[in-house]
């Protein structure tokens, strides 16, 4: 499926996602990664949904956003509430989807000007 965001305003935007793969600003990433506004980080969990630990969530805070859109792969996964309290003492959202419907909303967070973030699991 192929996304599109009116006014992105130079800052990454989904353009596109299918089975292991999303489309970022129109190129192609493969693995696990978290999506900001103005940079990538690629490689951000090795494993699945299953596999998170406490310590990713604690490493979220320096990502400097209001709320954090946690993509767990094709299905639905809500973590284990203890994993993210770090991110609840901050008083930082997390909301847990699918990863296509993370993508989504992340775009519309964004033309919002929200300081939001796309924690993406791709391959699950």
């Amino acid at each position: 499926m192929k996304l599109h965001l009116n006014d992105a305003r130079g800052n990454n935007q989904f353009t596109g996602y299918g089975d292991g793969y999303v489309l970022i600003n129109g190129q192609r990433h493969s693995g696990n990664l978290i999506v900001l506004p103005t940079r990538i980080i690629p490689d951000w969990h090795a494993g699945s949904a299953a596999t998170l630990r406490e310590e990713q969530f604690e490493r979220m805070l320096e990502l400097d956003c209001e709320i954090i859109l946690l993509g767990t792969g094709k299905v639905l996964r809500f973590p284990h509430p203890s994993l993210s309290r770090a991110l609840l003492h901050a008083r930082v959202g997390l909301e847990a989807m699918d990863s296509a419907a993370a993508c989504r909303t992340y775009n519309i967070l964004l033309a919002e000007d929200r300081k939001v973030a796309a924690a993406l699991i791709i391959e699950d």
